[in-house]
């Protein structure tokens, strides 16, 4: 299962959740999309062809191999793997597991590009933030027009943690486990790995923010609050 959702979007949190259900591993961002393979010969890029593997076959098994060695390590039945860059390769995941499922994880435009500006103020303004985060909500949107799947609400994730839950659990095909209202501490909690604030670590499933007032919204986000029905 992968969750495919922007930055800051509260995906560490269901996660977390996702991960204390005792079919379900949710290791922390994995990034397996980046993980590349290279010919250093000639000979070795025509070996492979004459196999019928292209870069890309063979980077596809690498990722299911890294997957799949991480699933059986945890020795649980499902992966679930949630790093935001996923959604800019929507196609090749889709590609490379045929049977993945896919739950859309969508928070308010201008919180998320609150959020991001939060995580590191020193290193982008708020214009910026939300122009960068931007980019990963409009990735998430071609995403989520090109594959099946399960949409969720952070605000209603964080409002009714046990519905949503339930929710996901019946579109995974997983019987419900109350241990996704207390997950407990997640066991990685690292800057580039997932959220590492206060309200991650405490646990259990905190409120979110408030959402923003309409004119609070950035313009450059009015468009896709709309897209995503958080403004008419």
């Amino acid at each position: 299962m992968f969750i495919i959702s922007p930055v800051r979007s509260g995906s560490t949190l269901l996660r977390a959740m996702l991960n204390a259900h005792p079919d379900l591993h949710a290791p922390h961002e994995l990034h397996v999309r980046r993980l590349r393979v290279e010919f250093d010969t000639s000979l070795a890029e025509r070996a492979m062809e004459a196999l019928g593997h292209n870069k890309a076959d063979l980077e596809h098994l690498l990722w299911d191999r890294v997957l799949h060695r991480e699933l059986l390590r945890s020795g649980k039945r499902y992966i679930v793997e949630k790093t935001p860059a996923n959604a800019f390769a929507y196609e090749r995941l889709s590609t490379c597991w045929p049977d993945a499922r896919f739950v859309f994880l969508l928070r308010h435009p201008a919180s998320i590009a609150s959020s991001w500006y939060e995580a590191s103020p020193g290193k982008r303004t708020p214009d910026e933030a939300a122009a960068d985060a931007l980019r990963y909500m409009k990735a998430v949107q071609r995403a989520r027009k090109a594959l099946p799947g399960l949409t969720v609400r952070y605000e209603e994730l964080t409002a009714d943690p046990e519905g949503i839950g339930r929710g996901i659990c019946e579109f995974l095909e997983v019987p419900w486990a109350p241990e996704l209202l207390s997950y407990g501490t997640p066991d990685v909690v690292t800057k580039g790995l997932g959220d590492w604030k206060d309200k991650i670590r405490s646990g259990t499933v905190q409120r979110g923010r408030d959402l923003p007032r309409p004119d609070q919204i950035p313009d450059v986000l009015k468009d896709m609050c709309r897209t995503w029905e958080y403004l008419t």
